[in-house]
């Protein structure tokens, strides 16, 4: 199944930061920055993540949260949390639910050695629970800002 612009994304519930388990069912109502990342606490990461949270408050003035999503477990994920002070949880994947659901895994290229990794990409779910935006292959400078643009754009439509 291929996730399609405009159409429900299958809910899902995942082990978070803090103890918790995140919901898409409970987040309805409120808008949803998913973003898949390849490894918490390396350079890429931590800048996209610490862009998230730099612009949280104009995310939550747009009525969206936030979450990230990599394949390390919640130790790590906590971790990176805590000593980036990211203020939106952190979802642990290990078993590649979500990045199947999402199609975010992908082969890439290190050092000339192939293997198969999350290709940084990040969706914006409506309040509705429908996929309204999907941004691939991601380079980090500028994009937490034009996905915050789209999730102010879409808010006002709403």
């Amino acid at each position: 199944m291929t996730l399609a612009i405009g159409q429900p994304v299958p809910d899902f519930t995942a082990d978070a930061t803090g103890d918790t388990r995140v919901s898409l069912s409970e987040l309805r109502g409120r808008q949803v920055v998913v973003y898949f990342y390849p490894k918490a606490s390396t350079p890429g990461c931590t800048t996209e993540g610490g862009d998230f949270r730099d612009h949280k408050a104009a995310f939550d003035a747009a009525n969206t949260e936030i979450l990230g999503v990599s394949r390390d477990g919640i130790r790590a994920q906590e971790n990176f949390k805590a000593k980036q002070g990211f203020n939106f949880a952190l979802i642990s994947d290990k078993d590649e639910t979500l990045c199947r659901l999402f199609d975010v895994i992908k082969l890439k290229k290190l050092y000339g050695k192939e293997h198969m990794g999350i290709e940084r990409s990040t969706f914006l779910i409506d309040a509705e629970g429908r996929l309204a935006r999907e941004w691939r292959g991601v380079k980090v400078p500028g994009h937490v800002e034009e996905v915050l643009a789209a999730a102010q754009a879409l808010h006002a439509e709403s």
